[in-house]
């Protein structure tokens, strides 16, 4: 194929884009290959909890620090490694111990994830975050800034990334299967947010919510609610809040439904086509609510030329909002998806599957040969690459960017109007409206 690259020349000129951070003795603070690793765990219960068994599984780390708003989950942790370190505020945890640890893995609430990884950044050690990498663009600026200056071992918790079916869909798309793509579609069923009664009935959702409750509910005994605070704004605890996901829906502690999902989904294009920072982001939806993010929306983005590669437009969808070829049945309805669409042809994936498109057209085609490595598993990366030995495929180098152009869909869709992002200077050109969005100030106590 004309637009093809051989092998060699795609990783000369893009093995950096592969958004793999290599790990180099002279360049990051790697243990030593034979050493066991002592990691610290900040939230052990739900997707803390099977962050820390994959972890745990690898063989190569001792968990010496367990902590979490909720006790339950420290006693159990505990029961498992008697003489684990227990806390309920990750401050104290740092404070007590945080010198004698190699690692720290992140799987709080979305609000307090900077906050629990900035300090172990600043101490040298490596760090593995569950996804969003933070809850604003400056937020996640800030943590991309200190891992760079930090010179550890980072890991996303976007563990589909180190699944096979995205790298054979990047080695399609990135040696010119389908041509040129300058347009890519991405959509997910999910509809975390505000929602009709009817719909959330629909969904199955245990609460309906529409507003801020008046009432205060008491906390449970073994939670510990102003940790779980964090730096957002006060406010009596109530079950529409605590626990996940309830949490989610609400702007003050997540982001909706994009900031979850688009973490995953947004990955692959975001891989495949070298994405940075776009240039504009619009999105569209009901009008937003001041306080709870949207069930169903889409968003628009706007990239330059980048390398050989032509300007793109990405469109968002969630909810009950789709691509126009997707209801007009030109393509499979596929209930989640991300759509290529080339010069040459389109290409269909999903989590586990993908498909070229119109299939009688390449139904002789073959797949180039295989450039990017499988993976170990998305774990076991960032614990091999701690103790020296190979990558990771979501350093905060490459996870920054992508939960920054996240965010920006959501900025578009709170203040209504097409936004022109300033990179450099984090900044909506002409927009103050949107400076709240981006970067807010934490609650009394609690500091970057």
């Amino acid at each position: 194929m004309s637009q093809s690259l051989s092998r060699r020349q795609f990783l000369a000129a893009t093995s950096a884009a592969c958004a793999v951070t290599a790990v180099s003795p002279g360049s990051t603070k790697a243990a030593a290959a034979t050493d066991r690793m002592k990691v610290g765990f900040i939230g052990v219960g739900g997707r803390g909890g099977s962050n820390l068994r994959a972890i745990e599984a690898t063989g190569k780390v001792d968990v010496v620090a367990a902590c979490d708003v909720d006790n339950r989950y420290v006693d159990q942790v505990a029961m498992r490694h008697p003489g684990v370190a227990k806390f309920s505020d990750f401050r104290k945890m740092y404070d007590a111990i945080g010198k004698d640890l190699d690692a720290v893995v992140v799987s709080t609430t979305e609000h307090t994830h900077a906050y629990a990884t900035m300090p172990a950044l600043q101490l040298g050690k490596h760090v593995y975050c569950e996804k969003p990498l933070a809850y604003n663009v400056y937020e996640t600026r800030r943590i991309t800034e200190a891992a760079a200056d930090g010179g550890v071992v980072t890991q996303m918790g976007t563990q589909i990334h180190a699944g096979k079916n995205f790298r054979r869909v990047v080695e399609l798309i990135q040696s010119g299967a389908i041509g040129p793509v300058m347009e890519a579609h991405v959509w997910v069923g999910r509809a975390w947010g505000l929602q009709s009664e009817a719909d959330a009935k629909a969904n199955k959702d245990r609460i309906f919510v529409d507003k801020r409750p008046t009432e205060a509910m008491a906390p449970p005994p073994n939670i510990d609610w102003d940790v779980w605070l964090g730096p957002a704004p006060e406010r009596p605890f109530h079950e529409v809040y605590f626990p996940g996901p309830n949490w989610y829906r609400w702007w003050d502690f997540g982001n909706g439904t994009m900031s979850d999902l688009g973490s995953h989904w947004n990955d692959l294009p975001f891989w495949a086509l070298q994405l940075d920072a776009p240039q504009t982001v619009e999105a569209f939806g009901p009008p937003p609510h001041a306080e709870i993010a949207p069930a169903s929306m889409s968003a628009v983005y706007q990239y330059g030329p980048r390398g050989n590669q032509p300007a793109l437009q990405m469109t968002w969808y969630q909810g009950s909002h789709k691509p126009e070829i997707w209801k007009s049945g030109g393509i499979p309805q596929w209930g989640s998806g991300v759509l290529f669409m080339g010069t040459k042809g389109m290409l269909l994936s999903d989590y586990n599957k993908h498909v070229l498109l119109p299939e009688d057209k390449f139904a002789d085609f073959e797949p180039p040969e295989q450039f990017i490595a499988d993976s170990p598993g998305h774990h076991a990366e960032w614990v091999n690459a701690c103790g020296g030995e190979g990558t990771t495929g979501s350093p905060f180098s490459y996870a920054g960017p992508l939960t920054e152009a996240n965010h920006l869909g959501n900025v578009a869709y709170r203040v209504g109007k097409k936004i022109t992002w300033d990179a450099k200077n984090m900044k909506c050109v002409g927009c103050p409206e949107a400076d709240p969005f981006i970067r807010r100030e934490p609650r009394a106590g609690w500091s970057l």
